[in-house]
């Protein structure tokens, strides 16, 4: 009896379903070398809680500070934020990548998403129990650019206590270890 693979299946160096380098998207390619800090957006929508990992976003200092991300359209998470105007935005450490990739829609969530962790619940949104590092914001404005939503949305609560020690980032498509 054999007990590895079946016939015919090989593991791979490489993933086996990657294009050619000839017919890949190049914005892609230039947007995955950019190093990106990630998060998970989560915002109470009508019936339930809806959330997606954000890493395409960037923090603008003022009177009053915004954040601007951009998101699926057609995510749960967009039809959440623009019903109740609010979302949490936590920034996730390294010990929380399986949190990140089952927000991403990239690994299973039996129960949903929100059963995979504790969750606190704030007035922006269910942040993770414990976050150490993260934003209640309110939606001012959102636009359509490209292929994904633009929104614009002023940070009315930070909580930033300690450091993120080892934070998880985003590069061409993994999660590296910093330093």
């Amino acid at each position: 009896m054999c007990w590895g693979y079946p016939p015919g299946v090989t593991i791979h160096h490489s993933h086996p379903f990657t294009d050619p380098p000839s017919a890949r998207d190049a914005v892609r390619a230039f947007r995955g070398r950019l190093v990106s800090s990630v998060t998970v957006w989560t915002s109470m929508g009508e019936r339930r809680p809806a959330g997606l990992t954000v890493s395409s976003l960037v923090v603008a200092n003022g009177v009053p500070p915004r954040i601007l991300a951009l998101l699926d359209p057609l995510s749960d998470l967009c039809e959440a934020l623009l019903a109740s105007h609010t979302a949490a935005v936590t920034v996730l450490s390294r010990d929380q990548l399986r949190l990140a990739e089952i927000f991403a829609g990239q690994a299973p969530a039996p129960g949903g998403p929100f059963r995979q962790a504790a969750f606190s619940d704030t007035a922006w949104g269910p942040v993770p129990t414990g976050a150490t590092t993260w934003a209640g914001v309110r939606l001012e404005d959102s636009r359509q650019v490209g292929w994904s939503l633009l929104v614009t949305c002023v940070l009315e609560e930070l909580v930033a206590e300690g450091e993120v020690e080892d934070p998880l980032v985003h590069h061409r498509g993994r999660y590296p270890k910093l330093g």
